[in-house]
């Protein structure tokens, strides 16, 4: 199977370029309090907000076009047993698919996309989604009803894509449908964010779009899910891996 391999500056552009409305805006809100305001401290605080959306852009860069996020070695020890059907969902931007079938060439990759825009209501996924062609037979699914029979995935990967289901009792639903779908041994990979110090300094209060480390925890305890391994990919990011709860390592 041929290398895919993501272009240089691919997560920024991205970002910007699905972003592009807010950093517009901005900038207008910059140059406009910098032109017709004379208060001092009005202008120290607009520096101080341009400067922290740039340094957002550069933790941006760090994490999605500098670390190993899209080279998928850091699953190499997180003991993921054989990956036969694997199974990956995204929120309707899906820049994982190909490097996951490159990734395993041997399994069985089903991919989902759980996107409602009723539900779901980010503007930059329905840029992506105008912008990207879906991964070859890529299923529409709804959270309440993942299409997979009992008991029928080693690996389910969730990679920055749950916490755009916001309504926790959305968000346990789907992993109870996850739990059932997955084999004795199988596991889900949870890749995210999380409301915390290091992503609060990187991103301001934009940090609130992200759960903390215990609302994860409650959802999946509540699924019937337990934390196997737990792992930093970054400062910023961070990998849980889970398998039902019961079921002996």
């Amino acid at each position: 199977m041929e290398k895919v391999n993501r272009t240089p500056f691919q997560g920024i552009v991205n970002i910007i370029r699905f972003n592009w409305h807010f950093y517009v805006l901005f900038l207008l809100l910059l140059v406009a309090g910098l032109l017709f305001t004379q208060y001092t401290l009005t202008r120290l605080m607009l520096c101080g907000a341009a400067i922290a959306t740039l340094s957002s852009l550069v933790v941006s860069w760090y994490i999605y076009d500098h670390s190993d996020l899209y080279t998928f070695r850091w699953l190499d020890d997180m003991a993921l047993r054989p990956c036969r059907r694997v199974v990956n969902i995204h929120a309707g931007f899906d820049e994982t698919s190909q490097l996951l079938a490159h990734k395993y060439p041997g399994a069985d990759l089903q991919v989902f996309d759980f996107y409602n825009p009723e539900m779901h209501t980010e503007v930059s996924i329905e840029r992506a989604r105008k912008r990207y062609v879906p991964y070859a037979g890529t299923k529409i699914i709804s959270t309440a009803a993942v299409p997979l029979a009992p008991a029928s995935a080693d690996v389910v990967f969730l990679l920055l894509a749950a916490h755009e289901i916001r309504d926790p009792g959305e968000r346990i639903t789907f992993f109870k449908e996850l739990r059932r779908s997955l084999s004795a041994d199988g596991r889900i990979v949870v890749l995210e964010h999380l409301r915390d110090v290091p992503n609060f300094i990187a991103y301001t209060i934009g940090f609130l779009h992200f759960f903390s480390r215990t609302a994860w925890n409650r959802a999946f305890n509540n699924a019937g899910l337990i934390v196997v391994k737990e792992k930093k990919i970054t400062p910023f990011l961070s990998a849980f891996i889970l398998k039902k709860n019961g079921i002996a390592s």
